[in-house]
């Protein structure tokens, strides 16, 4: 587990690379998608936290023309985060979009709260790091992506096939596309890893059960996410790797974190 080579973000607390034990457990395939969270608020009446606060982050480059007028600043450090009156899992880009296409998509603008009420209904709970981590990894040992050390492996044909959802071009204003998304993918796309689990990396941020800890941040403000984004980028925010790791706060929202779910043996 772990990482401290050439790639290896020493400030996220990535190393030392170490050997950890792991009980038993069960993880789910895909993060949940908007059609599982859609049920789970059906059938309790929940109101997601974007929902109470009224408003959440979108990506600049996604903003619908009526999330442009409801736009209500930037996130400081971040002016490719906008943030939106109205945007919620409901509504991902702000008013005017919604999730009728998209069931089938990982479920995002939840927060680390929103995710552990989802958890009390289902009867199951968030990943620690060492199970999201040994998952992702899908029975490979010491290998840079999910998938192996390449980033773009070749395929049956010889050319360079792309394995994840993430940024192509140059951030944050051109996304090329070359990896047939501009944005969210369903939860399934792509090959699964070693242990038939889609898009653990890429795609949309993964919030895990503890706090996000470094040897320069010791606080209790941060929950852990995991897996990387499509947004991320090598020039800007190389996450993409089962070793990676950053923080948010529990009760933030973005259009591009989610979560997935494990359960005990």
């Amino acid at each position: 587990m772990g990482e401290d080579g050439p790639q290896a973000r020493p400030e996220d607390g990535e190393g030392p690379v170490r050997l950890e034990r792991v009980a038993p457990f069960r993880i789910a395939a895909t993060a949940v998608t908007n059609r599982e969270f859609s049920v789970f608020v059906e059938a309790t009446n929940y109101v997601s936290e974007a929902e109470k606060w009224g408003w959440s982050y979108v990506f600049h480059r996604h903003l619908t023309e009526k999330a442009r007028r409801a736009a209500r600043g930037t996130a400081g450090t971040a002016p490719w985060w906008i943030g939106v009156e109205g945007a919620c899992w409901r509504a991902p880009e702000g008013p005017g979009s919604n999730i009728k296409k998209r069931l089938d998509f990982p479920v995002v603008h939840v927060s680390w709260h929103d995710a552990q009420a989802f958890c009390g209904w289902a009867g199951v709970r968030l990943p620690s790091e060492i199970e999201w981590e040994y998952a992702a990894r899908g029975g490979l040992e010491r290998q840079v992506y999910v998938w192996g050390n390449e980033l773009t492996p070749k395929g049956k044909n010889g050319k360079p096939q792309h394995r994840m959802n993430v940024w192509q071009g140059k951030f944050p204003d051109l996304d090329t596309g070359a990896d047939g998304f501009t944005g969210l993918a369903p939860a399934r796309s792509f090959e699964p890893n070693g242990f038939g689990l889609f898009n653990m990396t890429g795609n949309a941020w993964e919030w895990c059960e503890e706090w996000f800890h470094t040897p320069l941040h010791r606080e209790d403000s941060l929950k852990l996410i995991k897996g990387g984004s499509f947004l991320c980028h090598a020039s800007y925010c190389n996450r993409y790797r089962p070793a990676a790791r950053t923080g948010n706060t529990p009760d933030s929202t973005t259009s591009h974190c989610g979560f997935r779910v494990v359960s005990d043996v």
